[in-house]
């Protein structure tokens, strides 16, 4: 009886070796491997699901774990995203949330799913510095109402 080449996933060092050939596959970037490339994945993926922490993390601090176990830096994503660097600081301080297209983009690069990246989390909103003054939030008198 001939031995099954992949097998699911039972040790970390397993899923290691299967990541290091699932790279080296799409590096490759050849249609021969296509099978391969797609048992593997669903070998990682049910490994993600079963062993895997990242569903505790909200989304920002999901991209900062895969931005450094890809060893990414902040002018690496802002490449990956397509978007400026401002937007990008937001997203990682929590100032601005993310967009549809920019989950896209982060499940694409990473190989996770978009359920990963598109789970509420809280914001921070930073108050305008100019306008501490509560009075000038106040409606103007002279305007008329409808």
């Amino acid at each position: 009886m001939e031995t099954l080449k992949y097998t699911l996933i039972k040790s970390n060092e397993q899923y290691e070796k299967y990541c290091n050939i699932l790279e080296n596959l799409i590096v490759q970037d050849n249609t021969i491997f296509q099978d391969e490339i797609e048992l593997l994945t669903f070998l990682i993926e049910k490994w993600d699901e079963e062993h895997n922490t990242l569903k505790d993390l909200n989304p920002v601090e999901l991209i900062k774990v895969l931005m450094a176990e890809h060893n990414l830096k902040v002018n690496d994503l802002i490449d990956i995203l397509g978007l400026s660097k401002g937007t990008v600081s937001k997203i990682l301080n929590f100032h601005k949330g993310l967009s549809k297209e920019t989950i896209r983009r982060l499940s694409d690069y990473f190989k996770v799913t978009q359920e990963a990246f598109n789970r509420p989390y809280k914001l921070i909103i930073e108050v305008d510095r100019h306008d501490r003054n509560a009075s000038s939030m106040k409606p103007k008198k002279n305007m008329i109402e409808v």
